[in-house]
């Protein structure tokens, strides 16, 4: 497969795109990068304004509550290298999935309905997998077979954890820049990436999706999502954030982590963006710092329903993903939609 293509759709977190470790390092040694992203213990601090607020990034601060997410060397133990080699092809749309290691009925209902490769729309549709480590052998043993019989997994070596979540989305950067400046013919970066944010209980409508980059003028331009527009920082509970870390009370824009679609040419940016910025405990407010210090811009739609919608069969044909969604609605809402038509002006997919 060429991934030639425009776009990344980006489910629970950020996407992956990779073939070795070694090529990893030699491609960012070439572009003039540094193997690890990670920020220069030296540092103080950053400031990012977006007009309204100041936020101040204190590297001491996160070097002392999560010294893990600053100093981590990513190395994969699957990389996945299929994904992106093969023939020449049609644009990609890449749908980057963070998925947990034990989450593996999840994975197999994502490849049997909207992670299944196909052409769509002048696009080839193609899923990945981004998992972290399990204490559990029979995860890893799982995993390797996914990866050998499907080619859509990448596992590195750090922890399954809410935290290291960001972790995904700080690799991902360093390692898709390298892919834009391919060294040979048979790699070909994907122009549109879709990365939700870091849960793979979804119903995702790669048609939708399609349809909504055709229809959208400068579409290229943006990043796409349900965007959050300064969030208050929660300082108990799970997305805990002590002040210590983060004085401030609001977050920078963000898109919300079920999922949003970013577009290859913001790649660059944003990589060089993850060179400057502490990593963030919470990945999908991490995801909007790097936005902010890149200078990106967002599109907010409706259609990413990342807090879960109405549950009605044809209710889910016009949205691009819905957050939430157990594993037999995701077949049962699949085949109504494409398989049996039950909406107007649904028809079957490729296969």
């Amino acid at each position: 497969m060429k991934c030639s293509g425009a776009w990344i759709l980006l489910i629970g977190g950020f996407i992956w795109l990779s073939y070795t470790v070694r090529l990893k390092q030699r491609e960012t040694r070439q572009a003039g990068l540094s193997p690890s992203p990670n920020p220069d213990p030296s540092r103080g601090s950053v400031e990012l304004s977006d007009g309204t607020f100041t936020f101040r990034l204190d590297y001491a601060a996160f070097r002392a509550e999560f010294p893990q997410l600053q100093s981590y060397q990513c190395r994969e133990l699957i990389p996945g290298d299929g994904v992106c080699t093969g023939p020449p092809g049609p644009p990609l749309l890449l749908l980057a999935v963070k998925s947990h290691p034990a989450s593996s009925a999840r994975r197999a209902t994502a490849r049997r309905t909207w992670a299944r490769p196909r052409v769509l729309g002048g696009y080839r549709v193609r899923a990945v997998f981004l998992v972290g480590m399990s204490p559990d052998p029979r995860h890893l043993a799982l995993l390797e077979w996914e990866s050998g019989e499907f080619g859509d997994v990448v596992l590195w070596d750090f922890a399954e954890s809410h935290h290291n979540l960001s972790l995904k989305d700080q690799d991902s950067w360093v390692l898709s820049l390298a892919l834009a400046r391919p060294s040979g013919p048979q790699l070909h970066p994907p122009q549109h990436l879709f990365p939700p944010p870091g849960d793979d209980d979804e119903f995702v409508n790669p048609p939708a999706m399609v349809a909504y980059l055709s229809q959208t003028p400068n579409a290229s331009h943006v990043i796409h999502g349900n965007i959050q527009r300064h969030a208050a920082v929660m300082r108990g509970g799970k997305y805990r954030v002590s002040s210590t870390l983060f004085p401030q009370d609001k977050y920078p824009f963000f898109p919300s982590g079920g999922g949003f679609i970013m577009p290859r040419a913001s790649i660059p940016a944003l990589a060089a963006a993850s060179e400057r910025i502490p990593v963030f405990p919470l990945d999908d407010v991490y995801f909007g710092f790097l936005v902010l210090a890149a200078g990106l811009r967002y599109r907010h739609d409706e259609r990413f329903q990342v807090f879960g919608m109405k549950d009605e069969q044809c209710l889910y044909a016009e949205a691009m993903l819905v957050h939430g969604v157990s594993l037999d609605r995701v077949e049962e809402v699949w085949r109504g939609l494409y398989e049996e038509q039950q909406c107007n002006g649904m028809g079957p997919l490729p296969s």
